[in-house]
């Protein structure tokens, strides 16, 4: 038996070296006369040649194409005949119009390829999941007769419908996604083919039924290489389709999809990399809570960021202006705490009005209790390595507010080993930094009921 890396590396122009017996497949009957006539005149022609024969009898080849397909199992002839109609697709796309021609409407181009997308065979997966990928995008949106070729109403023998082609085509790049046939060239044909396909409606209801989302999310990430940048690039793509559509919204929702997106486009300098990303945050911007998460990530200071280099793409410093927009909405809307969140988080701290607001910390105490006292730590990490004094001197500020307010803040304080970190400021250079220092490390030995009687 012959196995999947045998065939691995397998190239079109290899397989189209060899010479396989048309004549013998006519004589056992898996061939029809019509058909060695057809393949006499189209194989080992030059592409010029075979062009015009397409040019004045297309669907006649495509039909025995397909035919040979559904009726010979011999691996070499298989591969031979997807190596002629992936070439004959690469040197033009749009003959993938061919496959929808009304005189091929009772035959079923479909079951072949979705058959062959399971076969050990990674240049046969690889062949008819790309063939599948464009004569599914090339398909008429609506065609004579009211039925796409594949799903005619009036055939005798029941054909495979787009719907069953479409969930079998996902169900197949699922599969790739969680564990390629192909080491290194599994997960990018995945992604490419969802990249043309996430359009359709039912691609991206069974996609996601199929909890595919989940499986792109890793893949976004910084490339550096041709090949990684490109499967990033269509990757983002993908997310950017399925932005569109609410099913997958609360997917990505529930991600790190926004994080993972934010880290990728603060450090690419590749325009379109840039530009599908920032119009996938765009659509979501609006979208449940991730215009906060946005914020939070301090994505505003990104977009100024790459609004002052030097794109060439209209639609991106659009996008960019647009998005720059919708965040400053956002951050309007926002609590006062969010916006005091999103202080700490980005280490831009100043004297705003909610440090010194009694009522601020009274109301918002238990906030500072998410995510594992997040707040707290950012602030003592600012302490380590802020260079700002103003900086300094709210961070140990809010310290003493935490103290006083929360019923267990000297516990929680002392747990995080703030106290060597506030002590050292006590010797700083700024006198608001030490006055701030001071005052932290009162409340921290004696808590606010007993600090002003603590003598420096």
């Amino acid at each position: 038996m012959t196995t999947t890396t045998d065939h691995a590396e397998l190239s079109t122009e290899q397989v189209l070296q060899r010479v396989i017996p048309w004549e013998t497949y006519m004589t056992s009957k898996l061939i029809t006369g019509t058909s060695l006539q057809l393949l006499r005149r189209y194989d080992k022609r030059s592409e010029s040649y075979r062009a015009g024969l397409l040019d004045d009898d297309g669907p006649a080849y495509v039909r025995v194409f397909v035919s040979i397909l559904r009726d010979i199992f011999k691996e070499e002839t298989v591969e031979y005949v997807l190596a002629l109609i992936d070439e004959m697709l690469t040197a033009n796309p749009k003959r993938a119009r061919l496959f929808h021609d009304e005189s091929l409407a009772k035959e079923d181009i479909y079951e072949s390829f979705i058959r062959l997308l399971w076969r050990g065979n990674w240049f046969i997966q690889e062949k008819s999941c790309k063939i599948l990928a464009l004569i599914l995008s090339a398909r008429p949106k609506k065609q004579h007769g009211g039925a796409a070729n594949g799903e005619a109403s009036n055939s005798k023998s029941k054909l495979t419908t787009i719907g069953d082609v479409l969930i079998g085509l996902v169900e197949w790049l699922c599969a790739q996604l969680k564990k390629p046939t192909h080491p290194s060239r599994g997960v990018p044909t995945a992604v490419s083919c969802l990249a043309m396909l996430l359009k359709e409606p039912v691609v991206r209801s069974s996609f996601v039924q199929a909890d595919g989302v989940k499986l792109l999310i890793p893949l976004i990430s910084p490339a550096s290489t041709q090949q990684s940048i490109q499967l990033l690039y269509e990757t983002c793509l993908c997310i950017w389709l399925l932005s569109f559509y609410e099913p997958a919204i609360d997917y990505l929702a529930t991600s790190r999809c926004v994080p993972r997106l934010i880290e990728v486009v603060k450090s690419s300098t590749k325009e379109k990399v840039v530009r599908v990303i920032i119009l996938t945050l765009k659509n979501l911007l609006p979208k449940g809570a991730f215009g906060a998460q946005m914020i939070d990530l301090g994505m505003l200071q990104v977009v100024q960021s790459l609004k002052a280099q030097a794109w060439s793409d209209e639609d991106l410093l659009e996008a960019l202006n647009q998005l720059e927009e919708g965040l400053k909405d956002n951050m309007k809307k926002l609590s006062s705490f969010d916006k005091y969140k999103q202080e700490v988080l980005l280490g831009q701290l100043d004297w705003t009005p909610v440090h010194k607001d009694s009522f601020f910390w009274r109301e918002n105490i238990t906030n500072f209790e998410e995510s594992d006292f997040q707040i707290i730590r950012v602030l003592i990490t600012i302490l380590d390595t802020s260079k700002d004094p103003r900086a300094l001197a709210v961070a140990c500020f809010d310290l003493s507010q935490f103290i006083q307010h929360h019923p267990a803040g000297r516990i929680i304080v002392a747990d995080l080993k703030a106290k060597d970190r506030v002590m050292k400021l006590m010797n700083h250079g700024n006198a608001e930094v030490t006055k701030n220092a001071l005052l932290c490390i009162q409340r921290l030995f004696l808590g606010a009921k007993y600090a002003s009687f603590l003598r420096a």
